[in-house]
């Protein structure tokens, strides 16, 4: 009797323990607009090196993620933001809600993936991404267009109906392209040379990485567009070509930041330290060329070698500052030729 009690015991523990330690478990709601394929890889190495801290995702375009949490504003949801822009970030820190934190691998990171402004810090810079030009070669010899160099050549009356871009106050990645603009032309010369684009401009799309999938397809020469798009494409066999403008490239960072007042405070410090290790960033480099760790640095086929070197000086506060002004700005220029909205 004794024996099958003891054998019963042992087997209810089996069942028991390990219950009670995913009961233990910390669970982080987390805001994120990575791409699908990104979030199983980044949630299974974190939660190898950190079996305690479970993430539960929540994930969507930039836009939506930022009205969502401006909505939430007097009852946040989520504990942390992880692959969130920068650009966002700060500006729900000027709402009051962002708990600044300077994780314990900071330090080491590259300048431009460390708040500049904010001491301490209310984001961590982990993955870069910017603004390209997918382009088309085989189109464009039927159609005898030469390869744009620099941002102003696309406002040339010989590109008129070949070009899409992504409209900036639905995507990020378009905004990208006007703050770079702005900052790099000067305000009424960015206007000048937009109005010339936007004669050649067959659409705009609500999506940062459509414009590269309209050219990769051929039906339409040009795509301004995001750099993650254009080397998957071109891999898998799409006639473009990647051009890097000699005027530099627009970007921002996806970033991670603690949502003031989470009562799960300390395991949400556990992801901000983490994320700056050079394991995380092996993780990110999988997906992205541009990563915060200076140690982490392989450059993923067909992507532009000299890229990361070509990131424009802008400065993100003065994007952060423009962002209602310029969107609004351009939508009611512009924003005539957007495809519609999607349901």
């Amino acid at each position: 009797m004794n024996l099958l009690k003891s054998t019963l015991f042992a087997a209810f523990a089996c069942l028991v323990v390990p219950f009670a330690q995913a009961q233990g478990k910390t669970t982080l709601t987390v805001y994120t607009t990575l791409e699908k394929e990104q979030l199983a890889p980044y949630k299974a190495a974190f939660e190898k090196a950190h079996p305690e801290i479970q993430i539960a995702w929540l994930r969507d375009s930039p836009g939506i993620i930022l009205a969502r949490l401006i909505a939430e504003k007097d009852a946040p949801k989520a504990d942390l933001l992880w692959g969130v822009p920068a650009m966002h970030i700060l500006t729900l820190n000027k709402m009051g809600l962002i708990q600044p934190y300077e994780p314990k691998g900071y330090a080491q990171l590259k300048p431009r993936f460390r708040d500049s402004v904010n001491k301490p810090p209310v984001y961590t810079g982990n993955e870069a991404w910017m603004t390209m030009i997918c382009f088309n070669t085989v189109e464009a010899r039927k159609r005898g267009l030469p390869p744009p160099t620099q941002w102003s050549d696309l406002a040339k009356p010989i590109y008129k109906g070949q070009i899409t871009m992504p409209n900036p106050a639905s995507s990020q990645t378009g905004y990208l392209g006007v703050n770079h603009w702005v900052q790099s032309m000067g305000e009424p010369a960015a206007w000048k040379y937009m109005d010339g684009l936007h004669a050649n401009i067959a659409m705009y799309t609500h999506s940062g990485s459509k414009p590269c999938k309209l050219a990769a397809t051929g039906e339409y020469v040009i795509g301004i567009s995001t750099d993650i798009t254009a080397p998957q494409l071109k891999s898998k066999g799409a006639p473009i070509d990647i051009i890097v403008p000699t005027d530099k490239l627009g970007w921002d960072i996806e970033s991670t930041a603690i949502m003031k007042n989470t009562p799960k405070l300390a395991a949400a410090k556990v992801v901000a330290d983490w994320v700056t290790t050079k394991e995380a960033n092996e993780q990110f480099n999988k997906f992205m060329a541009v990563v915060s760790h200076p140690e982490v640095s392989q450059v993923p086929p067909n992507y532009p070698a000299n890229a990361e070197a070509m990131m424009a000086d802008d400065n993100v506060t003065t994007a952060v500052d423009n962002l209602t002004r310029l969107t609004n700005e351009w939508v009611r220029r512009y924003d005539g030729k957007s495809e519609p909205k999607p349901n």
